[in-house]
């Protein structure tokens, strides 16, 4: 297979090490608030902000231009594109959400390094100012969801023979498609709990099943990503014009 690859290209290495670190960032903040150790909220809001940034710019681009229509997967750019696109805009609602939190703090004399005092204060309004993003991200976890089926039911995910270590499962489309599939579907499961989770008398089930299929999602997405910076060289290597 020889692939032009001037005419397009190709960031969801990057798309999932950021959706990787954006889920692992909401477990650790609720871990963190539920121990009272969340203090200054501008970092956090930056550690949002980041992969939100990303998301959303890379989703957009892929959303809008379809660059991977070019090199034969369409579908793609719906998976990966909208998808990435609505996460990173979650994100950014979230960063700014925190920073508008630690400046109204601030003018209200709130002791910024006192964690047990922001953990409490923000523990009590954070769910009701999260609760209309929540409603969002559940719709989003629907979709997800149906593009888990699509995966499996279209064996959608095998990558190319001249992809390295991916490639060599070519012949098995099953196995990679069950993988990226499932990886939707946990993350989809997740976010539609989401809303539930956050309701006054929640049953604290709802929050123990979110954070360990995001947790499972979160590493595996940022691993993944991170071996793809190998694989997805090695396919561009291996599919150039000689």
């Amino acid at each position: 297979m020889i692939i032009d690859w001037s005419v397009t290209a190709v960031y969801n290495t990057i798309m999932s090490v950021s959706a990787g670190i954006g889920l692992l960032l909401i477990i650790r903040f609720g871990s963190h608030l539920a121990k009272e150790k969340v203090g200054q909220l501008e970092g956090w809001a930056i550690g949002f902000g980041i992969p939100g940034f990303i998301l959303t710019l890379t989703g957009a681009h892929m959303t809008l231009t379809w660059p991977l229509s070019k090199i034969g997967f369409p579908f793609d750019d719906i998976i990966f594109g909208e998808t990435s696109l609505a996460f990173g805009i979650l994100l950014l609602a979230v960063s700014v959400l925190l920073w508008r939190k630690s400046n109204l703090y601030l003018k209200q004399g709130i002791n910024m390094n006192d964690s047990k005092i922001v953990s409490n204060t923000l523990s009590k309004e954070l769910p009701y100012l999260i609760k209309p993003l929540s409603y969002f991200a559940a719709a989003m976890g629907l979709a997800l969801i149906s593009i888990a089926f699509a995966g499996i039911g279209f064996q959608l995910f095998a990558a190319p023979p001249e992809e390295p270590i991916s490639g060599a499962f070519a012949d098995y489309p099953m196995l990679e498609a069950t993988f990226m599939s499932g990886l939707f579907a946990i993350i989809g499961i997740g976010a539609v709990l989401f809303p539930f989770a956050l309701n006054k008398n929640a049953n604290p089930n709802f929050a123990k099943v979110i954070k360990f299929l995001w947790t499972v999602a979160g590493i595996a997405f940022v691993l993944f990503g991170a071996m793809n910076y190998f694989t997805h060289i090695g396919l561009i290597v291996n599919t150039m014009p000689k």
